[in-house]
């Protein structure tokens, strides 16, 4: 049964959400994807994301995707409990999953029962397509990525930070976005404070502060 925890920004869903799906009889792995921040990996907001990560309490391995084969994040896969991908620039994360071909070997996995969590650019690419995030990511970071299919864990894209309160995403993009991709896409905007889940074939967006 699919397991998927999107987030926007807050975390607060999280310990909930690997309560009731990850194993419970055992210390968790969480493996970190943190390949939509490659172009800024020591940038204040991905240290701090990881560290909210860790400050969770469970194990933290990364996994990733940039010069990976689909075989290295197979076997990375196999050791970890749920799987975190961290935000950053959507179109950079899609050209990892893509060219390593970890875009298959993450969807097989999620499918079989792995729980998924997503934060803003991850929580994007679980979707259909990463197409509604080009107003508020660069694809230039992605020169060569062509295909923007996402990885087809659901229907909806989720919009993230669509509260406005983080300066790179002031509502008047958010609205933009929503106007140029909704008839298109089933968007789903979300607060930092908002998290969609979804278990099985329902979603339903719950508080994440």
């Amino acid at each position: 049964m699919l397991s998927l925890l999107l987030l926007s920004l807050g975390h607060g869903a999280v310990p909930a959400f690997l309560a009731d799906h990850a194993p419970a009889d055992r210390p968790l792995t969480l493996g970190y994807v943190p390949d939509a921040a490659r172009a800024d990996a020591t940038a204040p907001w991905a240290v701090a994301e990881r560290d909210r990560v860790v400050g969770l309490g469970h194990a933290v391995v990364d996994v990733r995707l940039t010069g990976a084969t689909a075989q290295q994040v197979a076997d990375a896969l196999d050791g970890v409990d749920a799987l975190y991908v961290a935000g950053g620039n959507t179109f950079a994360l899609l050209d990892a999953l893509r060219a390593s071909g970890a875009d298959a070997v993450v969807a097989e996995r999620v499918r079989g029962g792995l729980p998924y969590i997503g934060s803003s650019a991850g929580s994007i690419v679980a979707g259909p397509s990463a197409e509604p995030a080009t107003l508020m990511d660069d694809p230039a970071e992605a020169p060569g990525l062509t295909d923007r299919r996402g990885l087809g864990l659901t229907d909806a894209v989720v919009v993230p930070h669509a509260d406005g309160k983080l300066p790179p995403y002031p509502l008047e993009l958010i609205g933009r976005t929503l106007d140029r991709y909704g008839s298109d896409h089933e968007l789903v905007p979300l607060c930092d404070d908002e998290a969609l889940l979804i278990t099985g074939p329902g979603w339903k967006v719950v508080a994440s502060a």
